[in-house]
């Protein structure tokens, strides 16, 4: 699975910002895309989430629920709603990606699953 660094130096100011992710965002080490999350989306950047770009999302850092201490969040960009987590170990983990709210919603009542693919992530 592809992964990144972000870079520390860099200090960003997130605007309208949940403020779950503004506590969890100084220490995010790295990012990491799950190879579903690569196939449904194509081209995204995940420095845009990290880097809190807001004029690219109509939403960004929603948190959703917690999961035995995973943060899980979503962000919508251009009408694709993505999931992503911030784990135990401090690395943001792009989930998937739903053009389908109701697919979206059916993946996130799978706690098991998503839990899973967080364990599975390396």
């Amino acid at each position: 699975m592809p992964e990144s660094k972000p870079n520390a130096n860099e200090e960003v100011s997130c605007v309208n910002c949940h403020a779950h992710f503004q506590q969890l965002r100084p220490s995010i080490k790295k990012i990491i895309a799950t190879k579903h999350f690569l196939k449904e989306i194509g081209d995204f950047n995940p420095n845009w989430i990290l880097d809190s770009q807001h004029q690219l999302f109509t939403e960004l850092h929603k948190l959703e629920e917690t999961i035995q201490g995973n943060h899980i969040f979503r962000a919508l960009h251009k009408g694709v709603h993505i999931v992503y987590a911030v784990d135990k170990n401090h690395r943001l983990i792009l989930l998937r990606a739903f053009n389908n709210f109701k697919h979206y919603l059916k993946y996130l009542d799978d706690k098991k699953t998503i839990l899973k693919t967080i364990e599975n992530t390396k």
